[in-house]
């Protein structure tokens, strides 16, 4: 079976499923960037105030405690098996769009590697490796980019006359 550029040929009913299916599936990912933005200020010392706490700094304007681990634990299982999923659905359609082979890998593999470095990455910084938040910051701005490329791809192919 050839998968390289099925989506183009796909009957109208499927590709209107696919196209509410993105259009959703983004307004929740991005809607997560947003929340990420508003409590850790979206940089690598954000990013350990938010998970480490700030007790020591008097003048902090927002007082931030150490997550529990409950709350760590929680948060990487529910992220990486969320994630997981959404990328593998995102990754099934990136797989049937007409991409180069290599680029198509790319953006089918990736994301499930920024996974596991994001989330994983939050994990270990938690546990008192401070050098981590850079690689949490860095895998998470690829998985977006990575979302977003998989996405505008899909959509351009969705809606391209075969």
């Amino acid at each position: 079976m050839q998968l390289n550029g099925l989506i183009i040929t796909l009957p109208k009913e499927i590709k209107l499923l696919i196209g509410a299916f993105v259009i959703l599936l983004s307004i929740g990912f991005y809607t997560g960037l947003l929340f990420v933005g508003e409590t850790s200020s979206a940089n690598p010392n954000g990013i350990e105030e938010h998970y480490l706490g700030n007790e020591d700094d008097e003048n902090a304007e927002v007082m931030r405690f150490k997550k529990s681990d409950q709350e760590m634990l929680t948060l990487v299982h529910n992220h990486i098996l969320s994630m997981s999923i959404i990328f593998f659905l995102v990754g099934g359609l990136v797989s049937i769009t007409k991409l180069n082979r290599k680029l198509k890998l790319f953006l089918i593999i990736e994301p499930f590697v920024s996974v596991l470095l994001t989330f994983g990455g939050l994990y270990l910084l938690w546990i008192g490796v401070l050098w981590m938040k850079y690689i949490v910051m860095f895998s998470g701005f690829l998985m977006t980019i990575t979302f977003t490329t998989s996405t505008v791809i899909i959509f351009k192919q969705l809606f391209k006359k075969s």
